[in-house]
C-alpha cells in the first residue's frame, strides 16, 4: 500500500510514517520545512526515515496548488493522510496569514487533488481546540462545536466543513481526527514539555497561565499515531444511516467520519510540572499568570467512538511518558 503523508518532518507526520514504514508500506512524505521553529528539529526527524526502505521525501508545500496536483497525479496513493498545518493556539494571534495559507488554502488544494485523482481514502488532522471553552466534559464529536476561541481552532473546524463537502459532493472518503495534547520524544519546541524542561535545566521560570488552573488530555506519541495508523490502514468510511432531522456533527450519509484522538484522562498542568520535576530532578520556578487570549481552559476526550470503530485503547501512562520524554530530552538537547 502507498501512503502520502503530508508534514512528514514533523511530530505526528514523522512517528507515522516511520510506523507505516515498519509494517511494510511505501511512503511518499512532504513538508515545506518552515522555520516556524528550528528546522533543524525537523531534519533530524527525517533523518530517522532516511535509511527505511519504501521512503521518499519531498520538499513542498501544500499550499502550492499545482505541484501538489501533479505529485498526486504521478504516485497514485491508496492512501492520503495530511497532517501538515500551521501549528500553535498563540501564535495565531500574532501570524493569522500563516493559517490561512497553510490551514486553509493548502487543505482545499489536499482535497482537490484527492478529488481529481480519485485517492481512495484520506485521513487528516483536525484538533480539540475546535471545542473552544465547552463546558460538557468529557469532549464528544456530537457536541455542537460553534465557538472557536481562536483563529487557528477555526481554521482546524473549517477543516472538517471543507472535508464534509468533499464527502457530500465527490463522495470521497474522508476521516477527520481531533487530536489532544501530545508529548513525547521529539515534540515540538514551542510546546509546553520542551518548554518546561529546558526552563526547569536552566533554572529559570516557567510561566504557568491560568494561574494553573488548567487541565489538558496529554496523550502520548505512540498512542496517538497507534490511532492514525489504525484509522489510515482500514477500509473508506461508509457514511451513517441517519433518520430526517439529525443534526449531529460526527454522522453524515455521505462517506465522512469525525474521531476524538486522545488518553481520554485529563490531567492537571500542576501535576504534569510535578512528574516533569520528578525526572529531571530538579525544582520548577514558577510564575502565575493569567489566562491568555484563545487558550482553551480545559480538555478531555472521549474516545469511545474511536475505540468502538478501531479498537483504539492508549497505554502509556503519564510517568512513563514523561520518563521516555525526558530521556530523550536530555540526549538530544545535551
Amino acid at each position: 500500500m502507498k501512503m502520502i503523508v503530508t508534514g512528514v518532518a514533523g511530530f505526528i507526520g514523522a512517528k507515522t510514517a516511520a510506523d507505516l514504514l515498519d509494517r511494510g508500506f511505501e511512503v511518499i512524505g512532504l513538508d515545506n520545512l518552515n522555520d516556524y521553529y528550528d528546522p533543524q528539529l525537523k531534519r533530524d526527524r527525517l533523518g530517522l526515515l532516511a535509511g527505511k526502505p519504501g521512503f521518499r521525501f519531498v520538499e513542498q508545500d501544500v499550499a502550492d496548488h499545482d505541484a501538489l496536483l501533479a505529485l498526486t497525479a504521478s504516485e497514485a496513493p491508496d492512501r492520503f493522510i495530511h497532517l501538515a498545518a500551521q501549528a500553535g493556539v498563540r501564535y495565531s494571534l500574532d501570524n493569522p496569514q500563516a493559517y490561512v495559507n497553510s490551514n486553509l488554502v493548502g487543505f482545499a488544494n489536499v482535497l482537490e487533488a484527492c478529488r481529481q485523482n480519485e485517492v481512495p481514502y484520506l485521513v487528516y488532522a483536525s484538533s480539540s481546540s475546535i471545542y473552544g471553552n465547552n463546558s460538557k466534559v468529557p469532549f464528544s464529536e456530537h457536541d455542537a462545536v460553534d465557538h472557536p476561541l481562536s483563529l487557528y481552532a477555526a481554521s482546524k473546524r473549517s477543516n472538517e466543513l471543507m472535508a464534509h463537502s468533499y464527502a457530500n459532493l465527490y463522495k470521497l472518503p474522508v476521516t477527520g481526527l481531533r487530536f489532544f495534547t501530545v508529548y513525547g520524544p521529539w515534540g515540538r519546541p514551542d510546546m509546553a514539555p520542551i518548554k518546561f524542561a529546558q526552563a526547569i535545566e536552566q533554572g529559570k521560570s516557567i510561566p504557568v497561565f491560568n494561574n494553573g488552573h488548567h487541565q489538558r488530555d496529554f496523550t502520548y506519541i505512540d498512542d496517538i499515531v497507534d490511532g492514525v495508523v489504525r484509522v489510515s490502514c482500514a477500509s473508506p468510511v461508509q457514511g451513517a444511516t441517519l433518520d430526517a432531522g439529525v443534526n449531529d456533527p460526527a454522522l453524515s450519509d455521505a462517506p465522512f467520519s469525525l474521531y476524538n484522538i486522545g488518553n481520554g484522562t485529563p490531567i492537571q498542568l500542576m501535576d504534569f510540572i510535578a512528574t516533569l520535576e520528578k525526572y529531571l530532578g530538579k525544582k520548577a520556578r514558577l510564575e502565575m499568570l493569567p489566562v491568555q487570549p484563545g487558550d482553551v481552559l480545559d480538555t478531555w476526550a472521549d474516545c469511545s467512538d474511536l475505540q468502538r470503530d478501531y479498537g483504539y485503547k492508549p497505554m502509556t501512562t503519564l510517568d512513563d511518558g514523561i520518563a521516555r520524554f525526558v530521556r530523550w530530552f536530555r540526549e538530544y538537547y545535551q
